[in-house]
C-alpha cells in the first residue's frame, strides 16, 4: 500500500540491513512515522554550503569547500553563522519503490539551527530518490545561537514513503468531516490545511519570542537548563499585530489547534514568499497522533518565522502556512504522545526544550 512507512516497517528495514549504522540503532530513534538520524564523530567547517551534484560524491568534493576538520568526540561548538558538514552514523540502501525525505526535528527548528540532509549524487537538499544507496550527511548552520554538539545527537529525521499518498483538498475535506482536524471545527483547506498566526492570546499579552542576537552557547543535551530571558526577548501586544524586523528570528504560535489522525502523517510546507516579506522558516514533520491525546482537542503548531528584506506587519489570523496530509502505509504501533517521550504534545506557545 502506498503511503508513509510506520515504525514497524522502519524496524524491518533495519533488520534487513536496508538501513544500517556505525553503531546499533537504538529504539529511541524510531518515531511513529520517521527515523531520527545521529551525528557521527567528525565535522567539517565549510566555506560554503554545497550539493554533491549528479554523479559526484560528497567525499570527493570536500577538498573544494572544507576549511578545517573537527573532532566531536568530547563535544565541539558549532558557531553561529558558520556552515558545517557532519557525516551521520546511518547509511541507507533504499529498496525499489521507496523514496525518503528528511527534516529538522522540532527542537532543532526552534533553535534556528538550519539542518539539512545532503547525499552523494544529490541535486536537492533533504531528498533521497528511489534506489539511493550510500552515506548520509547533515549540513548544519546555526543561525541565531552557537551550539555544543556531540556524536549521537539527533538533529534531523528521515521519513520513508512508498509511492504517492498526499491527500487532495477534496480528500482532506472528507477526512475533516469524519475526523475533525481543527479544534474549533473551522478548517481552511487550500492545497493542504491552512493555519494562521495567533496575536490575540486568550490570556495575557505574550504572543511570541524574538531571538537575542548576542547570546551564549547552548549545549543541546542540557534540557531545561537555560533561562529563556538570556536568549529570547518576549513579544507582547494587545493590538493584534506585530512588526517583523529583517533578519530576525521569531517563535510564534498558530491560532488553530490541529490534529493528525492515527492513519495519517503531515508535513508543514514552506510558505510562499509572494504573500509577504517573511517565511515560516522550517518545514516540519507532524506524526500520527499529534494533537489527539486523551481529549482529541488538537494542539497548536509552533511557528518558526524569519523576516526577509523589509519590515513586515503580521496581523492576527493572517494565514502563514499549511499542513500537507498523506496516508500512512499502515497504522503505527505507537502514536505521538503515547508511550514515547513527546516534548510538544498539547503544546501552546513554547520554546525549545533546552530553555526554562
Amino acid at each position: 500500500m502506498n503511503g508513509v512507512l510506520p515504525d514497524s516497517e522502519i524496524r524491518e528495514l533495519i533488520r534487513t540491513g536496508a538501513i544500517a549504522a556505525d553503531s546499533p540503532i537504538i529504539p529511541e530513534q524510531i518515531q511513529p512515522a520517521s527515523l531520527d538520524l545521529r551525528l557521527g564523530t567528525q565535522a567539517y567547517r565549510l566555506r560554503a554550503s554545497f550539493l554533491a551534484g549528479r554523479g559526484r560524491r560528497i567525499a570527493d568534493r570536500l577538498d573544494d569547500f572544507c576549511m578545517h576538520q573537527m573532532d566531536l568526540s568530547n563535544g565541539a561548538v558549532l558557531e553561529r553563522g558558520c556552515v558545517y558538514l557532519v557525516p551521520l552514523q546511518e547509511r541507507i540502501s533504499l529498496p525499489p519503490g521507496l523514496s525518503a525525505v528528511a527534516n529538522a526535528k522540532s527542537s532543532t527548528g526552534r533553535l534556528d539551527l538550519l539542518t539539512r540532509l545532503v547525499t552523494d549524487d544529490g541535486t536537492e537538499f533533504d531528498r533521497l530518490p528511489e534506489g539511493y544507496d550510500g552515506p548520509l550527511y547533515a549540513e548544519i548552520c546555526p543561525r541565531s545561537f552557537s551550539v555544543l554538539v556531540r556524536p549521537g545527537m539527533r538533529l534531523n529525521q528521515l521519513r520513508l514513503r512508498c509511492g504517492q499518498a498526499v491527500l487532495t483538498d477534496a480528500q482532506l475535506a472528507d477526512l475533516h468531516a469524519r475526523e475533525p482536524l481543527v479544534g474549533d471545527g473551522q478548517a481552511l483547506i487550500d492545497h493542504g490545511l491552512g493555519f494562521s498566526v495567533d496575536l490575540r492570546p486568550a490570556a495575557g499579552d505574550l504572543v511570541g519570542y524574538r531571538a537575542r542576537p548576542h547570546s551564549g552557547v547552548i549545549d543541546l543535551d542540557r534540557i531545561g537548563e537555560y533561562p529563556a530571558a538570556e536568549f529570547w526577548d518576549e513579544l507582547r501586544t494587545t493590538e493584534g499585530r506585530l512588526i517583523l524586523d529583517p533578519g530576525a528570528f521569531y517563535i510564534l504560535v498558530s491560532r488553530e489547534s490541529v490534529a493528525i489522525p492515527a492513519d495519517y502523517a503531515a508535513e508543514m510546507a514552506p510558505f510562499l514568499a509572494m504573500v509577504g516579506e517573511f517565511r515560516v522558516h522550517y518545514a516540519g514533520f507532524f506524526d500520527p497522533g499529534f494533537g489527539i491525546g486523551a481529549t482529541g482537542a488538537g494542539a497548536r503548531g509552533v511557528l518558526e518565522v524569519r523576516c526577509h528584506e523589509a519590515p513586515f506587519v503580521l496581523e492576527h489570523g493572517q494565514v502563514v502556512g499549511r499542513l500537507v496530509y498523506e496516508r500512512m502505509a499502515a497504522r503505527p504501533e505507537r502514536l505521538y504522545g503515547e508511550g514515547i517521550k513527546s516534548n510538544y504534545q498539547g503544546q501552546g506557545l513554547k520554546l525549545a526544550k533546552q530553555f526554562r
